[in-house]
């Protein structure tokens, strides 16, 4: 339920701008119909309404992934709250001034928060934000801790001037699709190579408990 909430308002993002890319006209019309008073000069017209109405619906289910989990009082990851702040300010710019430049600022902004909330809670509060999630369910040394840090710190750094590049070189269309499946999968990619990383440094009974044995079998 958790993963589905977090992964709903991109995948309601992607399929309102690729219906709304299909039907221009009646996306227009409903924009205007129904939104006309967020918009600057009350208009949107066939080639805005797609990337607009795709705003509105991100903004809308990121409330509502919120608004679910505050209601099953589960705990909401630092990056949901990120992501709604952001969205919320640039994809309201995006909506008022019908200007997709500063939605496809958010994911790199989204990025670059995290980023520097990675690097700040070491260099100003001496915490560890992956050791202090996950310290209870791995066992690493403190320099892997350190090194897992800094590569997360890296590759959201890198995410967030790739997605820039996309963003300015290539149509919105084709960013939409890289902005859904690109960074989906360099994260995965990135996940997995962590993953082979952890192994590595696991000590060795903290290795053999993962793998469902004992240290002395």
């Amino acid at each position: 339920m958790k993963l589905l909430l977090d992964f709903l308002p991109l995948i309601l993002f992607f399929g309102t701008f690729k219906y709304g890319e299909g039907h221009k006209d009646w996306a227009a019309s409903f924009a205007n119909d129904h939104f006309g008073m967020l918009v600057s000069g009350g208009q949107v017209a066939p080639d805005q309404a797609p990337v607009l109405l795709a705003t509105l619906m991100a903004i809308a289910a990121t409330f509502v992934a919120v608004l679910i989990q505050k209601l099953r009082r589960q705990k909401i990851d630092m990056m949901l709250w990120i992501t709604l702040a952001v969205v919320t300010v640039l994809g309201g710019l995006t909506v008022w001034f019908h200007n997709e430049t500063f939605i496809k600022w958010k994911p790199s902004v989204v990025y670059w928060a995290l980023g520097l909330i990675y690097w700040g809670s070491v260099a100003l509060f001496g915490k560890n934000i992956l050791k202090v999630t996950l310290g209870e369910q791995l066992e690493l040394p403190d320099s892997a801790w350190r090194t897992l840090n800094g590569a997360w710190i890296s590759f959201f750094a890198f995410l967030g001037v790739l997605n820039l590049v996309v963003a300015y070189n290539v149509p919105t269309a084709t960013w939409v699709d890289f902005k859904v499946f690109g960074t989906t999968g360099l994260t995965l990619l990135f996940i997995i190579g962590q993953g082979f990383y952890v192994h590595k440094q696991m000590p060795p009974e903290a290795e053999a408990a993962v793998d469902g044995k004992g240290p002395n079998t």
